[in-house]
C-alpha cells in the first residue's frame, strides 16, 4: 500500500481547513482521563463559537466524574475525507444564564429530554482550546491552528 500524498496546504488556509471539518463532523470524539485510563466517546456539541465546543452532559455520566478529577480534554473531528482536527483544552461547567438559555433556546432535543433548563441533571461543558491541530487525509503531519486572542467567536466562523 502506498503513503498517501495529501494535496498541498496553501499559506493561510489552515484555520479555514479546520473550521470547515468541524462544520462536517457532528459527532466529534471526547477524550477524557478516568484515573490512567483514556476514555473516548463520541458527542454531540450543543453550540461551537469557533474552537470552542459546548457539550451537553447529564450529572449521572461517568464523564462527569472524570472532568472533575482532570478537566484537560480533547476533541477529535473528522470528515468524510479524513481530514482531522483535534482540539485540546480544558472543560468547564457553563454557569452563566445567559448562555446557558441561548443554548437551551437553540437545542429541541434538550428541550424534549430534560423537560426544563433547571433540570439538576443538566450540565454544559465549554471546551476551551489551547491547541488546535489539523492533519490532510491521513498524511501524518499535523499543522498548528493558530488561536485568536482577545477576539470575538464569530471571529472564527
Amino acid at each position: 500500500m502506498s503513503k498517501p500524498h495529501p494535496k498541498p496546504i496553501p499559506a493561510g488556509e489552515v484555520r479555514g481547513l479546520a473550521l470547515d471539518v468541524i462544520k462536517q463532523d457532528r459527532f466529534p470524539y471526547l477524550a477524557t482521563i478516568d484515573g490512567d485510563q483514556p476514555r473516548l466517546r463520541p458527542v454531540s456539541p450543543v453550540r461551537t463559537d469557533g474552537f470552542t465546543v459546548y457539550v451537553a452532559n447529564l450529572r449521572g455520566y461517568h464523564k462527569t466524574e472524570e472532568i472533575a478529577a482532570n478537566p484537560n480534554v480533547e476533541l477529535c473531528y473528522l470528515s468524510d475525507t479524513h481530514d482531522q482536527v483535534r482540539i485540546t483544552g480544558v472543560a468547564t461547567i457553563v454557569d452563566d444564564r445567559s448562555t446557558l438559555e441561548s443554548i437551551w433556546n437553540d437545542n429541541p432535543l434538550l428541550r424534549q429530554y430534560l423537560g426544563s433548563i433547571d433540570n439538576p441533571d443538566l450540565i454544559i461543558y465549554r471546551v476551551d482550546p489551547n491547541q488546535v491541530r489539523f492533519m490532510r487525509e491521513w498524511a501524518i503531519e499535523y499543522h498548528e491552528v493558530e488561536l485568536l486572542t482577545n477576539a470575538s467567536p464569530a471571529a472564527d466562523a
